[in-house]
């Protein structure tokens, strides 16, 4: 179903426009309007979804097949080195508009420079690992 209050229903949706790149209908693929690296794009389903933990298996599936075939095209296409494909749940997680999308990020040699998606790593010792193990055992 779609929000009126959402500016990403509505650009999935075409009551605004966009650049779209594709669309079917479930999901439409835009070029991001503040993009990081030329061609980065966001797959947008057409019915509101907040993030992951709301998303029905068939929609996010429906993405994650899509992600894939939009990333094929845009290397073939855009003769990029490799491709970011990027989803954040929560402001925590970097989630700035709360409709689930996907973003596709076309990435070359040394844009690193320009691109910042790197973390520290921790070190945890083999207590901390068992731990943290057994609690996110899933059944």
């Amino acid at each position: 179903m779609k929000d009126e209050s959402c500016i990403f229903c509505k650009l999935a949706n075409g009551d605004i426009p966009t650049n779209m790149l594709y669309q079917d209908d479930n999901f439409a693929v835009i070029m991001d309007a503040s993009p990081c690296a030329k061609g980065h794009a966001l797959i947008l389903p057409k019915n509101h979804f907040a993030n992951i933990y709301e998303i029905d298996d068939e929609t996010v599936m429906g993405a994650a097949k899509l992600a894939k075939k939009m990333a094929t095209h845009m290397k073939e296409k855009l003769g990029c080195d490799g491709m970011n494909i990027l989803q954040n749940n929560g402001e925590a997680a970097g989630q700035t508009v709360f409709h689930y999308h996907v973003h596709l990020v076309p990435r070359n040699e040394g844009d690193d420079k320009t691109i910042h998606m790197s973390w520290e790593h921790l070190s945890l010792d083999e207590k901390e690992i068992e731990e943290i193990k057994k609690s996110l055992l899933l059944n």
